[in-house]
């Protein structure tokens, strides 16, 4: 599921990477694995694909998820929107502005 990520987040910022040299840091190790598989599946055959464009530019580094505190929030189980969880603060209504 993280190679599918991976895709999915260079397909999605190529605009911004596309030329850059860049450093991808992961705990999950399989992802450093797909592009040295000699025998992949035809999902990460078309993984393999989709990152060879990046292969140049991209430096990709595992770090152990014990050390890597400063994951991606978006990637963690959120907490559940009750009045329990303080995080959950309903949304004020913005003021309506009429256009005559």
């Amino acid at each position: 599921m993280e190679c599918l990520c991976l895709v999915w987040a260079l397909e999605k910022l190529n605009y911004l990477l596309e030329g850059c040299v860049f450093e991808l840091i992961t705990d999950f190790t399989a992802v450093k694995s797909l592009l040295n598989m000699t025998t992949p599946n035809r999902h990460m055959l078309r993984w393999q694909i989709a990152i060879q464009e990046y292969r140049g530019n991209m430096t990709i580094v595992h770090k152990d998820g014990n050390i890597h505190k400063n994951a991606d929030g978006l990637s963690r189980w959120p907490l559940p929107n009750n009045i329990n969880n303080p995080a959950y603060a309903p949304e004020e209504a913005s003021p309506q502005i009429q256009i005559e």
